[in-house]
This record gives structure tokens, C-alpha cells and sequence, in this order.
């Protein structure tokens, strides 16, 4: 069941952000593959549990002309982020920060919409504060691929099933899954998500390819 947002409350929200001088958030292109389950917003940070998910994250913004940038991410394969949608001419790669992530991500933060950052340690306390205050004031997204407390929202995959396989045979064609988000004690959110499918785009299972070709 798809919840609508109460715009009472987004509302009260922005006037109290304008209260405490504080921008109030705006919606950030998403991919339509999250229709009803998640709407990106500018100053806020988003918790995957798989790159995959961050290229699906990235692909909305980027499709949209925004450049972004991702901290040390081994995992983050150009090709499958072009695939997802993700424009390589605008994306900025650190892919070994060292013991310097979190200025990296915080330089970056400063210049560019969206940021994923891999987190090899749990950052403190004060340091998400800091952060958190960072996206606010400049308008950007962050998206972490690892621990990262007070999360705005958590995308999490679950019930993967992998097409193409046979007895013994065959190659991995498409991935269906089912994408789980959290915000806070609130109920989840879940959807069957094609990631992708076998004509590499990403897409609700029960909607037809060829009406999410564009990213917007």
C-alpha cells in the first residue's frame, strides 16, 4: 500500500528549516523505479546495503545533469554504473581516500549534488553532525554504502532471483529483487524492482520496459 505524503507536514517542515536558517529540501530527480517507494531530497543522506542500489540511486540525478562523485567504492564498476544510467563525463571517482574519507567526502559534498562514499569505519557522532549540517547548507544528496547512523531513509535488497540460469548451463541475464526502505520506526516501504532487467534497464517488474527508458 503507497502512502501519499501529507503536504501539511512537508509544510510545517519548510518553515521550520527557514526558522533555524536552514534551506528547506527540495526534491532531487529519482529514478521512476522508486515511484511510491522513495523521493530523493536535496540536503539528505540515504543507507544501501549494495552498490547496485547506489548506481540506481545516482542514475536519477545524474540522468538529470547532476555531478557526482563516489569515495572509495572497490566495488563500483563504471560499466555497470553507465548501464544503470549513471553519466560517466559528470562522476568523480576516489577510489582509495585512505584514512582521509571523511574530508574527501566532505570536499565533495561542497561541489557536487550527490556523493556516495563507501565508509570503512563507523563515523562519529560529531562527524555525521558535521556532515549532515554540510548537505543542508549546500543542497546535496549523500548516499553510504556501509554504516552510517542517522540515515534519512535505509534501501535495503532482499528475495534476490536471478534469470538466465539453467541445469548446469547459461549465463545471468536479469536480477529481480525486492528493495526495501526504511525511514526511522515507520513501516517499510517495498517494491519489486527488475535490477536490472535483461535489456539492462532498471524498472518495476509489473511495468513495461520501454516507459522508463528515460531517467527524469
Amino acid at each position: 500500500m503507497t502512502v501519499a505524503p501529507d503536504p501539511t507536514l512537508d509544510e510545517l517542515r519548510a518553515r521550520v528549516n527557514q526558522m533555524q536558517g536552514r534551506p528547506a529540501a527540495q526534491p532531487v530527480a529519482t529514478h521512476p523505479a522508486f515511484a511510491g517507494l522513495l523521493q530523493l531530497q536535496t540536503g539528505s543522506s540515504y543507507g544501501v546495503d549494495s552498490a547496485s542500489l547506489a548506481m540506481a540511486l545516482m542514475a536519477g540525478p545524474s540522468a538529470d545533469g547532476a555531478w557526482c562523485g563516489v569515495v572509495g567504492s572497490a566495488e563500483f564498476g563504471l560499466e555497470a554504473a553507465a548501464a544503470a544510467g549513471v553519466d560517466l563525463r559528470r562522476t568523480i571517482l576516489v577510489p582509495d581516500p585512505g584514512e582521509a574519507w571523511l574530508e574527501v567526502t566532505a570536499a565533495l559534498i561542497d561541489v557536487l549534488g550527490v556523493v556516495v562514499v563507501a565508509a570503512p569505519s563507523q563515523a562519529s557522532g560529531k562527524d555525521v553532525s558535521r556532515i549532515s549540517a554540510r548537505l543542508r547548507q549546500r543542497g546535496s544528496v549523500l548516499i553510504t554504502y556501509g554504516d552510517w547512523p542517522r540515515c534519512d531513509a535505509r534501501l535495503s535488497l532482499r528475495d534476490a532471483e536471478w534469470v538466465g540460469l539453467g541445469r548446469g548451463h547459461g549465463h545471468l541475464q536479469a536480477r529481480r529483487v525486492t528493495v526495501e526502505v526504511r525511514r526511522g520506526t515507520g513501516p517499510a516501504r517495498t517494491g519489486r524492482l527488475w535490477l536490472p532487467d535483461r535489456a539492462q534497464v532498471i524498472r518495476r517488474v509489473d511495468v513495461e520496459p520501454t516507459r522508463l527508458r528515460s531517467v527524469s
